[in-house]
């Protein structure tokens, strides 16, 4: 194992040394600007680059192109689109496809490629869920019909956020070989180490400064180590390492809905998953043991304590997004009123110095993913908060399959955060309890149901906002901390790169949860400082 790991660090520094000798080759060429950058910004996509199986569902898919897109504010653009049209049942979209988009072969992207590429994905078994679509036809070479089983207001997410790949180059090997017709193409990809991408030019957009992109694949501590040996100009850091000055370097801390909170189970224990998997747990499905909690919470003093005051307080899925409801962000530390409640409802301190409530103790555990030391941190500290209320609580780490087997019946340490309102749905809806990491802690309310089946069936976006904001709180119930509190959200997680000095990296929208290379999003706009 010790020959193994020595080759790698070999390898590794190889990749760097080659890299950094490069870089200073083309400033001495441009001094003190070059049209090549050097990135560490996160791990590999093992699945490769195919938008059908869910590339590009973070952040922008790089290779291909989308037939509309979000810009800074989530006001919807067109991209590939040059028009669309939603009829007044929000059954049929249709999208009128530019005439002049090329894939990087030079082939024309037509609206077959479009329906292979929808029909491909809905057919795919990922985590892009098309089911609710009926039919996608092209109506000429540039227009394209899609037709759905019922109105869907989220599906124009699925415009914006699937890349369009081409028919007549796609086989099962394309998540390695991608072809497309994005501002960028595929050059050279050393597995678990580097890859290599250089302007597309044929692509129809707006062109990045930047002709040529390495992304190295490096651990946070050998990212940060290549940021202060001047050998990429851009690297992901954690907060452990955000304070440590490199010269030469700025660190930009990027606000996100990379969110971390608490779900409890919703329901009472005593039933079973088909495979035996144990659903319920009698402590947090009481309201007031997740509302007591949910307002205890100093999630300031998380953030500057889990975090080094990387983050900010998060009071839901989606904080500060379009479909957010402002009214569910809540006073944080209410200690004294939150054990006020507990003793009003019956949940009295015992001989032990816990509650306990009709013979029932007020105690259960955090679970959280083994080795991710973030969500570690937090239970400890979250644990810490509610024990002061006369909860028992313990954190313990396991592994994602023992996860999937224990987090029905335990509180668990989850993180979300999409620019799509079908993650609420996902995650508070009654039709997903139990399927997956959906709705895991059994969540159901019938008005919450009613409102999102209303924003699902909203024929405009305006009309579909209203509906998600009210699922989160109506003034009398919803699915916030206001409402019934399945979940108590914790912090949302400020995503840290260190940025050459001369660098502009452009207005950066929200990011979302942290995998793919979401910084990417708008690199048309990234340029040298003058």
């Amino acid at each position: 194992m010790r020959k193994i790991s020595i080759i790698v660090i070999f390898m590794v520094l190889g990749i760097l040394s080659a890299c950094s000798n490069e870089k200073m080759e083309m400033q001495a060429e441009n001094s003190p600007k070059n049209d090549e950058l050097v990135l560490a910004i996160g791990g590999e996509p093992e699945e490769g680059f195919d938008p059908t199986t869910g590339w590009g569902m973070y952040g922008s898919p790089l290779f291909q192109s989308t037939l509309l897109k979000y810009d800074a504010d989530f006001n919807i653009e067109n991209d590939l689109a040059t028009e669309y049209q939603i009829s007044e049942d929000g059954k049929t979209y249709k999208v009128g496809i530019r005439d002049d988009a090329v894939f990087s072969d030079q082939e024309p992207l037509t609206a077959e490629d479009v329906v292979f590429t929808f029909e491909t994905a809905k057919g795919s078994g990922s985590v892009i869920d098309l089911s609710n679509l009926e039919k996608v036809e092209a109506t000429d070479a540039h227009t394209v019909e899609f037709t759905l089983k019922e109105p869907q207001s989220t599906f124009l997410s699925h415009l914006v956020i699937l890349g369009i790949v081409p028919e007549h180059a796609y086989d099962d090997t394309y998540n390695e070989h991608p072809i497309g017709s994005g501002p960028y193409q595929l050059v050279q990809w050393n597995k678990g180490q580097q890859l290599i991408v250089e302007e597309n030019p044929y692509y129809y957009g707006e062109k990045s400064e930047f002709k040529r992109l390495t992304f190295l694949f490096l651990e946070e501590d050998a990212a940060f180590a290549a940021a202060k040996s001047d050998e990429v100009d851009v690297a992901a850091v954690t907060p452990s390492f955000a304070e440590k000055e490199v010269t030469g370097m700025d660190l930009f801390a990027l606000d996100t809905v990379d969110n971390r909170g608490i779900m409890f189970p919703f329901v009472e224990s005593g039933k079973k998953k088909e495979d035996g998997t144990p659903i319920g747990n009698d402590v947090t499905s009481d309201e007031t043991i997740r509302k007591a909690i949910d307002m205890a919470m100093d999630r300031e003093a998380l953030v500057e304590g889990v975090l080094n005051g990387y983050g900010t307080p998060a009071y839901s899925v989606a904080d500060h997004l379009p479909w957010w409801n402002p009214e569910t962000e809540v006073t944080d530390n209410q200690l004294e009123e939150a054990k006020k409640l507990l003793d009003e409802a019956g949940w009295k301190i015992n001989d032990a110095g816990i509650r306990e409530k009709e013979g029932l103790e007020a105690a259960f555990k955090i679970l959280y993913p083994a080795g991710d030391e973030i969500r570690q941190s937090l239970s400890i500290a979250a644990a810490d908060q509610i024990k002061t209320l006369g909860i028992e609580v313990t954190t313990e780490g396991q592994s994602w399959n023992e996860l999937e087997k224990s987090m029905h019946s335990n509180p668990v340490m989850m993180g979300w955060g999409s620019h799509d309102p079908l993650e609420m749905y996902n995650i508070y809806s009654s039709s997903t309890r139990g399927e997956g990491y959906y709705n895991a802690n059994y969540y159901s309310n019938p008005a919450v149901d009613e409102y999102m089946e209303k924003a699902m069936h909203a024929t405009t976006q305006e009309e579909a906002y209203e509906y998600w904001k009210k699922a989160q709180w109506d003034g009398e119930t919803g699915f916030s901390s206001r409402g019934d509190a399945p979940w108590t959200w914790l912090v949302n997680i400020q995503h840290l790169y260190l940025v050459d000095e001369n660098l502009n990296i452009g207005n950066q929208k929200l990011h979302p949860h942290g995998h793919g290379w979401p910084i990417t999003d708008n690199i048309d706009q990234w340029h040298w400082n003058e």
